[in-house]
């Protein structure tokens, strides 16, 4: 199967997702979420791939939402938030790397902001470089999240820390992940590929068996009641592009100028 947007390939055991759009820091497009939903299909049904890894190419993890197409898109969808949410309904989610059968390592290297920290903290094991940061920053654009992220990061790194980063949009750095839980292990930016070896060497030793049901249960401990959480975010996501803001967020973006928000 071909891909644009990402690059998807198998190999000593080990399935290997990667973002493939390094001249837009991997930006999450459309056609990127259409491709995503096949490629982790293609990985989670492949019995060759035991182990899968998602990485980014290039100098960013995923730096966030296309603003420019899908994000202004929604703003000015004219069927409003049941147009938003219809659309999101067919999108690739973190979900679906939970609900993978198979463990999924998250290889962080460099910006994981918006969508792109949401993949992050949908894998089940997370290893960033030292130059990684994570952010939601979708406040800044008069939106919210919209991909699980305030429904998972409480679960992650603390419901007062998940406040601070949903709420404000400010980045925090590889430490502190690692010091709030968001990742197991930083690394230096040159020893990224050994670290997610080791670990993918310890997972390949494994009962594939036990590996699948060990993750079932444990996603299962911290998901009761979580879908309905995303469940509903989602649909609030899609009723934000409704608002003066989010149109203005998104048009100040793109336009380079500081966003003149409803302050009332």
């Amino acid at each position: 199967m071909s891909y644009e947007t990402i690059t998807v390939e198998v190999k000593d055991s080990v399935g290997r997702l990667t973002f493939n759009r390094p001249k837009y820091l991997n930006a999450y497009s459309q056609q990127m979420s259409d491709e995503l939903v096949k490629g982790i299909d293609q990985l989670a049904n492949d019995p060759a791939a035991r182990v899968i890894v998602i990485t980014g190419a290039g100098q960013a993890f995923m730096a966030g939402a296309d603003i420019g197409g899908m994000l202004k898109g929604w703003a000015h969808a004219e069927g409003g938030a049941a147009e938003v949410e219809e659309i999101l309904s067919h999108h690739f989610a973190p979900t679906k790397l939970e609900q993978c059968p198979k463990p999924v390592i998250g290889a962080i290297n460099g910006f994981a902001f918006g969508f792109g920290c949401e993949i992050a903290i949908g894998c089940d094991i997370r290893i960033c470089t030292q130059s990684a940061q994570f952010a939601q920053p979708e406040i800044t654009l008069g939106i919210m999240t919209g991909g699980g992220g305030s429904q998972r990061l409480p679960h992650l790194v603390g419901y007062g820390k998940a406040v601070e980063m949903v709420l404000t949009g400010d980045p925090i750095t590889a430490d502190e992940a690692l010091k709030y839980g968001l990742v197991t292990q930083v690394v230096p930016d040159d020893q990224l590929e050994e670290a997610v070896a080791v670990m993918v060497k310890k997972l390949l030793k494994k009962s594939d068996t036990a590996l699948r049901l060990s993750k079932e249960v444990l996603v299962a401990a911290l998901n009761n009641g979580l879908y309905d959480g995303v469940a509903q975010e989602v649909k609030t996501f899609a009723s934000i592009f409704e608002s003066k803001d989010a149109k203005e967020g998104i048009a100040a973006f793109l336009e380079k100028r500081r966003p003149e928000f409803n302050k009332g």
